[in-house]
């Protein structure tokens, strides 16, 4: 007997809980704007963060109220921008794509007789995690030379969902027809090497080095020692040297490509480069 009394007063209490919760919900209920889930369907679900917020439901809801612009989502990219331009019933401007760019040149390279001839150097064998700010925290900014250089354990490659980055001579390499420039590499990098740039530019300064020429040059064999040549030849005047660092204003450069052709070290890339003259060595006077 006392079994069913057990069971009736759990069972009306069941009850008595479960209208509660019925009225509270009735009576805290909130209206959700019915554009923010049609928001949240036009963009790709890659929470990468690339437009600045947590995650796409996050910058939905920032768009919704105002607080952000439609068009921060380069995976999305023009696509996306339309949809939800077309769930807000507004005009938005065509979406400039982006992709990522690996500040570093430090690839390995290696002459018959194993004597490296370019890239960064190492100082010291890691053999710790297999992570990027780990090897950072480790001798005095990781085992290699160049505290700017990429370290090239792949803490980028780990987190790109698009399979476009990858390690190759110790170096981060983009693919830049597969990258969608959601960016969530960038946030991975300790040295904050990595950054959006439009895919239509030729000439590229891929060096972040801040040291002074001759360290940067028992850093690395290719490091950029702001020599300022390319700055001379620039008819646009759209490089400057900076804290030892050559930089492109892109607003300026017209992809002429006469920089790339001047560097001693062979550090502009241009995809035009091989319809230019051969790269201009300055010649260093011996003293007698």
């Amino acid at each position: 007997m006392d079994i069913f009394i057990a069971i009736a007063l759990l069972g009306g209490l069941g009850l008595i809980f479960g209208l509660i919760l019925a009225v509270a919900s009735k009576v805290f209920h909130v209206e959700t704007d019915p554009r923010l889930e049609h928001l949240y369907e036009s963009l790709p679900g890659a929470n990468c963060g690339g437009c600045g917020y947590a995650g796409c439901a996050a910058y939905a809801e920032a768009v919704l109220k105002g607080e952000a612009e439609i068009g921060k989502c380069n995976a999305g990219g023009n696509e996306t921008a339309a949809a939800m331009a077309y769930v807000m019933g507004v005009q938005v401007q065509e979406v400039t794509r982006k992709v990522a760019l690996v500040r570093c040149s430090g690839a390995a390279d290696y002459d018959k007789d194993g004597n490296q001839t370019a890239g960064v150097r190492h100082k010291a064998e890691y053999e710790g995690l297999h992570d990027c700010l780990a090897a950072s925290k480790v001798g005095g900014n990781g085992p290699i030379s160049c505290k700017f250089g990429c370290l090239g354990y792949g803490s980028c490659v780990n987190v790109c969902k698009y399979d476009t980055i990858h390690i190759v001579g110790g170096v981060a390499v983009v693919d830049e027809e597969k990258c969608v420039g959601c960016m969530s590499c960038a946030q991975a990098c300790p040295r904050d090497l990595i950054i959006p740039v439009e895919p239509s530019r030729n000439v590229v300064i891929a060096c972040a080095s801040l040291a002074k020429g001759a360290v940067t040059t028992r850093g690395c064999a290719t490091g950029c020692v702001g020599c300022g040549m390319c700055k001379r030849i620039c008819p646009k005047d759209a490089i400057t040297i900076e804290k030892n660092l050559a930089r492109i204003d892109y607003s300026k450069c017209d992809n002429c490509g006469l920089c790339a052709t001047v560097c001693p070290k062979h550090l502009i890339r241009d995809s035009k480069v091989e319809d230019l003259p051969d790269p201009i060595v300055p010649k260093i006077p011996v003293r007698e």
